[in-house]
């Protein structure tokens, strides 16, 4: 069979349109619980899932729908016992890990149903989604992705500072518990696609990667988007393109690809911030004259060791054309050249 005769069957398209939805709609939450440092709050409701589809396989349900109330109630109680304090954040993750898993298979016995039965919705099985799976997909990301993004600034302010977020009149506790339905709704959404022991990954690793390129909130999440839809296309078209006689689960293939991806825009990011540094100002002394900067180390009083002649670049004139960063430091201008700063002084130039 052909590439093209392979994707123009049915279960096949069903399976790229629901790809295309998960990997916009993961992301989108898992930005918000990566700035609020649950990078692992997606695998706790992954667990507390599998209770929500053993209720659907023993009820005869919809196991998506049983295992969206699940999660969301499950979600609710965490934030719950977050915001009281009555255990920290970790601990409550670790009893929807091991409850809502252990729930789940005990439910799956008692209503006679098989391990490999479970195991779709564990590891995931996207290309035997039906068209009902594929509707409730599309519907359930749009929500996602619409308050993700349409929320983005009351969201984020919540997310990195929440005292901030109180002084300017935001409803800290109602935002938190958007973020975490969201994420309970989201991992629901991805069960078919990755499964909800991996879906975690598809919620984090596509944001990990896009801060390594980017530095604003707004352009990390977009770009975290973008990656997880290539992520979910791309596990997907690989999976199904294997020589015959092979098996290649969607799931696995999708996350694979997306730590594929950061490790390749790891030491891009590396540079990245290398090269920040470097046009970055010195430090202000508050305690200093106008104009004078802190040294680099506490320990350490500037004197001739840290400003010395450079006499190799004397030649080169330093100025507004002279296609080197400017850097402002204190009452003159020193300009990034071979890793280290010139200031002109005099004739020469001093290096720091």
């Amino acid at each position: 069979m052909s590439t093209l005769e392979l994707f123009s069957l049915p279960f096949m398209q069903r399976a790229l349109i629901a790809a295309v939805f998960v990997g916009l709609a993961a992301p989108v939450v898992g930005t918000y619980l990566v700035q609020r440092r649950l990078a692992l709050m997606g695998d706790g409701l992954g667990h507390v899932a599998v209770t929500g589809v053993a209720l659907g396989l023993l009820t005869g349900t919809s196991p998506t729908w049983t295992a969206v109330v699940v999660a969301v109630l499950g979600a609710v109680l965490i934030e719950v016992i977050r915001e009281r304090g009555h255990t920290n954040g970790d601990v409550a993750l670790a009893l929807l890990f091991y409850g809502g898993l252990a729930g789940g298979v005990l439910l799956t016995g008692l209503g006679g149903q098989s391990a490999s039965r479970l195991q779709t919705f564990l590891f995931g099985s996207i290309t035997t989604i039906s068209v009902a799976d594929v509707v409730t997909t599309m519907v359930l990301a749009a929500v996602v992705v619409l308050l993700g993004v349409g929320l983005s600034p009351q969201l984020f302010a919540v997310a990195q500072d929440q005292e901030f977020a109180r002084v300017a009149g935001l409803n800290v506790r109602a935002y938190n518990l958007l973020v975490a339905v969201m994420a309970a709704v989201s991992v629901t959404v991805a069960m078919r696609t990755v499964g909800l022991l991996l879906v975690s990954a598809l919620m984090v690793v596509p944001v990990a990667t896009s801060q390594q390129l980017t530095r604003s909130f707004r352009t990390t999440l977009v770009a975290a988007m973008a990656l997880g839809t290539v992520a979910s296309l791309g596990g997907l078209v690989v999976s199904a393109l294997v020589p015959a006689g092979t098996s290649v689960s969607p799931g696995p293939t999708i996350v694979l690809l997306a730590l594929a991806g950061f490790v390749a825009t790891w030491p891009v990011g590396v540079w990245l911030r290398h090269r920040e540094q470097l046009r970055a100002p010195f430090p202000v002394d508050p305690d200093a004259p106008d104009g004078a900067v802190a040294p680099l180390c506490p320990e350490v009083v500037p004197g001739p060791a840290d400003h010395r002649h450079d006499e190799e670049h004397a030649d080169h004139d330093h100025g507004p054309d002279c296609g080197h960063v400017a850097v402002p430091h204190g009452d003159h201008v020193d300009y990034v050249h071979d890793g280290h700063r010139h200031a002109p002084h005099g004739r020469h130039y001093d290096e720091h």
